[in-house]
């Protein structure tokens, strides 16, 4: 064979390769972890009062159409949990949240312990739960 028959060949490998591997889909991440952070809360709360716990949710990327849900469980005790806005949540009750930072007042009806699990999740199925709890003042 020739040089020049050897460098065709060459090259028309390389083109066979090169138009084999276009692909006309755009590929679009929609699906990111993510994690939510609180700042810290009191341990301690009386019948009556009110606490605030602020979240933040932190994406590992940003997809516009990510929506992220919140629902919360009451393991012990009795109380109300209520978004900034006023909305009261009702227990396993999916609510859209309407930020990716936002506060949670939690408004004790009772003297016992309290614990309250809340889920945060987005429209892809991914949750994160986090755990509360107080202690009566008394």
């Amino acid at each position: 064979m020739t040089k020049r028959k050897l460098i065709f060949i060459f090259y028309l490998i390389w083109i066979i390769l090169v138009l084999s591997s276009c692909n006309d889909k755009l590929e679009v991440q929609q699906k990111y972890l993510f994690t939510v952070t609180t700042m810290p809360a009191q341990s301690e709360i009386a019948e009556g009062e009110t606490v605030e716990i602020r979240f933040q949710i932190h994406s590992e990327g940003h997809f516009e159409e990510t929506e992220y849900f919140i629902r919360f469980f009451q393991t012990d005790g009795k109380g109300v949990l209520m978004l900034e806005d006023g909305t009261v949540l009702l227990p396993n009750d999916l609510y859209l949240l309407p930020s990716d930072k936002f506060r949670l007042n939690y408004t004790s009806s009772c003297t016992e312990q309290q614990k309250i699990d809340v889920y945060i999740e987005d429209n892809f199925g991914q949750m994160e739960m986090l755990g509360f709890g107080w202690r009566n003042e008394k």
